[in-house]
């Protein structure tokens, strides 16, 4: 494999030893090679960070708890500890956009962050780590090529139909929202307009599902990926975050019921972001299995740390390829390389192209 600053021209494939076996599955099950080829590669979970200094409306609450993971997470994307209470919102798109640029990315979905609210619909001002408005992703959008908008908006606000629109008329890709974060029940019948627009403009819901520990959890039971089931039923595309999986090592494992869920919902599927990190990524080679490896879509969970280390421990990549990646320098590149080597199919990259709500749709 070869890499460059810039677009990144990959020349092979680092495959997993294990993964030709795990992928013995008809040649038909996956789109060809060629076809994926000629679709975008596209990070579908990107976060966007920012503490309010460039007059962006976002904040970031510090805790003794968070702070080193927060101070982690900088360093890990190449920013100074410093920049937490410094110029956050600036510095934060530049390191973005360099990743993007010299990653083989075409582009990535900027995912705002919602407040907390109660199931009456009012906010609940004393509560959630990070918030980042709908305005300044699509402003971010406007001015940048390489991001795609994911807007955040709790469907219990009393607005939240109102806000819908504005984002749909923004050029909203897909709305993302983190249930056991948010407060969010999915299954509340009172969303049921909501969702039901989502399916009508073809926007598909990101839903966090599985553990959580970088943000404040306000309902634990909500990271079951079984309370999406309305949501599905009213019609809405649905991307399982994460796949169901434990961040940490006392989390419920709800991977089983995600993969149980495909095979009732058509329109159910599943990322691969933050599988770099611990815990996680054990779920590998069960998600290279046919047919679930038909629902996988890539995304990294920046500026979630990327290492090889756990996959290679795992046998899941081997030390010459680990080595390489580890040299790589975007943390993109390093996420989508290292995916590359598990055995993850050019497919899992460009599947979420014909998913996101497209400019012919707005």
């Amino acid at each position: 494999m070869a890499w460059h600053l810039g677009k990144v021209a990959v020349e092979q494939n680092i495959m997993n030893p294990k993964a030709s076996e795990l992928l013995g599955q008809p040649t038909s099950a996956l789109h060809s090679r060629d076809e994926a080829s000629r679709m975008k590669l596209i990070d579908v979970h990107v976060h966007i960070v920012g503490n309010g200094t460039g007059g962006t409306g976002c904040w970031l609450r510090p805790s003794l708890i968070r702070w080193p993971l927060q101070a982690f997470m900088a360093r890990h994307i190449g920013l100074p500890v410093s920049a937490l209470k410094g110029d956050l919102d600036r510095l934060y798109v530049e390191k973005l956009l360099q990743a993007v640029r010299e990653s083989s990315l075409d582009a990535v979905v900027i995912l705002a962050q919602e407040q907390v609210y109660d199931t009456q619909g009012r906010l609940m001002k004393d509560r959630g780590t990070a918030y980042v408005p709908n305005s300044y992703v699509l402003k971010l959008v406007s001015q940048h090529p390489e991001f795609l908008a994911g807007v955040s908006i709790h469907p219990a606000r009393v607005d939240a139909l109102d806000e819908l629109e504005f984002c749909l008329a923004g050029g909203a890709a897909l709305m993302k929202c983190l249930p056991n974060c948010q407060n969010i029940d999915c299954r509340d019948r009172r969303f049921t307009r909501f969702w039901e627009r989502m399916a009508e403009a073809g926007l598909p819901l990101l839903a966090h599902t599985g553990g959580e520990h970088t943000l404040e959890v306000v309902q634990p039971e909500l990271a079951d990926p079984r309370t999406l089931e309305w949501p599905l039923q009213c019609g809405v595309t649905v991307i399982a975050a994460h796949s169901g999986t434990k961040s940490g090592l006392f989390d419920p494992q709800y991977f089983h019921h995600f993969s149980e869920m495909t095979r009732k919902h058509p329109r159910l599927y599943g990322d691969i972001s933050a599988f770099n990190v611990p815990i996680r990524g054990a779920v590998v080679p069960r998600c290279l299995e046919f047919p679930l490896i038909e629902r996988m879509i890539h995304g990294s969970d920046y500026p979630v740390p990327v290492f090889g280390h756990w996959a290679w421990l795992q046998g899941f990549v081997d030390w010459k390829s680990f080595r390489q990646c580890e040299q790589i320098p975007s943390v993109l590149e390093r996420d989508y390389q290292l995916k590359r080597a598990m055995g993850f199919p050019p497919e899992t990259f460009s599947r979420i192209t014909r998913l996101l709500r497209t400019p012919s749709a707005m």
